[in-house]
Order: structure tokens, then sequence, then C-alpha cells
């Protein structure tokens, strides 16, 4: 995440339709944090009109939108609800659970951008099938349930470092492949893989020390 603080980004936009000079800023800064970052790697909330704070993890809502990192503390910062309200310029109904409700919005993402790699043909399961596609140099992102065995991972990789290694819920996994259990699982290179790696950062950033394992880097 980009620490650095700019006067020059801003954390509020007037939607993603906005016109003018929001439209076009590459960067949003964190309405508590004043970190800043690309929009693809931070957070947007916005007001209900019965003035409840709603993720909005498309960025595709319409109204006020606030921005946030993509960071379990500010997520669960006890000064969050003056930020949401100093945004809104009005009283907000802050949610309970805030948190919970983020980190689970964004696996569900995770396991749609896997379910539509699997239905492109971009995307197989299996310790086999991901070990041919390694070797052949077929892969943008490899994935792997979180209870996967260290010793076997590094067999699976067997010296291919260069390839990015993320872990997520063993659920997310199965689900994608509607399977009971799954534990590996690889993307092909290309646009699909690379937005999961960028959905994956904002998962991780948020789900901080609960996934074991290798993050975004190859093993």
């Amino acid at each position: 995440m980009e620490n650095r603080i700019t006067s020059n980004v801003s954390d509020i936009d007037d939607g993603p339709s906005g016109g003018g000079q929001r439209k076009t800023l590459s960067l949003r800064r964190c309405l508590l944090s004043r970190r800043h970052d690309a929009p693809e790697n931070m957070l947007r909330f916005v007001v209900s009109p019965d003035r409840r704070v709603i993720p909005d993890l498309t960025a595709r809502l319409p109204g006020r939108g606030m921005w946030l990192c993509a960071d379990r503390d500010v997520l669960s910062s006890p000064q969050l609800g003056k930020a949401f309200a100093r945004g809104a310029r009005q009283q907000v109904k802050f949610p309970e659970g805030l948190l919970d409700l983020v980190q689970e919005g964004l696996a569900k993402r995770l396991q749609d951008g896997i379910s539509l790699g699997r239905r492109a043909g971009e995307a197989v399961c299996g310790f086999q099938k991901c070990r041919e596609r390694i070797t052949t140099g077929k892969v943008g992102v490899v994935i792997c349930a979180t209870d996967a065995s260290q010793d076997e991972l590094a067999r699976l990789m067997s010296g291919h470092r260069d390839i990015p290694v993320v872990r997520v819920p063993d659920r997310v996994l199965a689900s994608a492949f509607g399977r009971d259990r799954a534990v590996y699982a690889v993307i092909a290179p290309g646009a699909l893989a690379q937005r999961f790696v960028t959905e994956y950062k904002r998962f991780s950033g948020v789900a901080n020390g609960s996934l074991p394992g290798p993050a975004i880097k190859g093993q």
C-alpha cells in the first residue's frame, strides 16, 4: 500500500460517472489513514437513502463515494464512524460487523473470479492438472486452499518462483469448482489472472493474519 500523503488526491467522489477532474483521478486517499493508492486497490463506500453506510466493492454504485484502504486496522478503527460522518457530511448509520461484511464480500469476489476463469477455460483445479500447466508456463497465478501442505505446494511449484501464489479460504476454492473440496487451482496468464491478484491484495489486506502461508510471492 502506498504510504505517502498528498493534497492532490481526493477521499471523496461524486459518483462513478462524475464528470470533471474527479473522473480522471488515478489515485484515491483513505478517509481515515490519509494514505493513497489506485482505486482498484482500495474500498469504496456509499450512503443509502436511509443513511446506512454500504460497501461498494465494485465501485459502481451511484452517489457520494468515500474511500478507505483495504486494511483490517482501518476497518476496525473506533474512529471510523466519525470519519464516515465527516465524509458524508451527515450523521450515518454505521453497521456493526463492517469488517466481516467487507471480508465476506471480497471472498465472494475471489470465488466469482475463479468461477469466471473456470467457465472461460482459463482455470483448472487438481494437483496434476495444475502441475502440467505450471511446467508448460501457462499459469498467471497459483491458488491454494489455506490448509494446503507447504511441502506439497513446494512440490507443485518445483522452483517456479516467478509465479504469484495466493491462499484463499477452503470454501472459496471448493465452491468455485462446485466440489466438496479443492486444494489447488491455477488461472492462465492474462486479464483474469491479473484481476484476481488485484482482488486478492484487497482481500488479504482485510483478512490480514488470518491467512497462513504465501501471499503474492512464489515459493
